[in-house]
């Protein structure tokens, strides 16, 4: 398999980033009076944070602003960002692709104040030629929208845009908009258009 371009999930697959991500969102929450430390932290992994506000709207307070809520996850992840941890052979992987003349998007349920942050984080922010964040859409994964939009920007058909995901939800995302997908992720996913890798280096044969 060869491809022109490739779009890469980020939470998990870039960056090491779910456990900020979940220690943000007890963060914000218990700055209105709800307490989640005991859920698990893989309770949310995946789900675009329109869905986790709609998941949690009824126990936290009723005049509560979504874009209030949202800012104080923001603020929590933007001052521990240099936690962020990039994912075996990231950096490398990217740097690489870059120096090959190979175009890279990011297509993240995330805000892209965090996309950024995190990319930022690792030093490959320059590199990423689309950023497409839940800012950018009216669905996120899993509706294909997302990687549609990516694909557009890239000015290439889908089937020569190589998609990296680690999550049922982004394979979804990925394939309903046309693309094959790496898989590095643990989840049992449709074997039909996605190839499991083990590491991220394995995808510089794939162009």
């Amino acid at each position: 398999m060869t491809f022109q371009a490739i779009a890469w999930d980020v939470d998990g697959t870039l960056v090491d980033s779910e456990p900020l991500h979940h220690r943000a969102l007890l963060w914000a929450c218990a700055q209105y009076g709800l307490d989640l430390s005991q859920i698990p932290e893989a309770r949310f992994c995946g789900v675009h944070i329109h869905d986790v506000w709609q998941a949690l709207r009824a126990e936290l307070p009723a005049d509560l602003h979504k874009e209030t809520w949202l800012q104080a996850i923001e603020t929590y992840y933007h001052a521990h960002s240099g936690e962020i941890q990039a994912m075996p052979g990231c950096p490398h992987t990217l740097r690489q692709l870059a120096a090959g003349g190979i175009k890279q998007a990011c297509v993240s349920n995330s805000s892209r104040a965090v996309v950024e942050a995190s990319l930022r984080a690792l030093g490959v922010l320059d590199l990423i030629a689309v950023i497409i964040t839940l800012d950018d859409v009216q669905n996120g994964k899993p509706d294909p929208e997302p990687y549609r939009r990516a694909v557009e920007a890239l000015g290439l058909p889908a089937d020569a845009v190589l998609a990296v995901e680690d999550s049922p939800t982004g394979v979804a995302s990925a394939r309903a908009a046309g693309l094959h997908v790496a898989f590095c992720g643990n989840a049992d996913v449709p074997t039909a258009g996605v190839t499991k890798v083990n590491t991220l280096t394995q995808l510089l044969s794939w162009f």
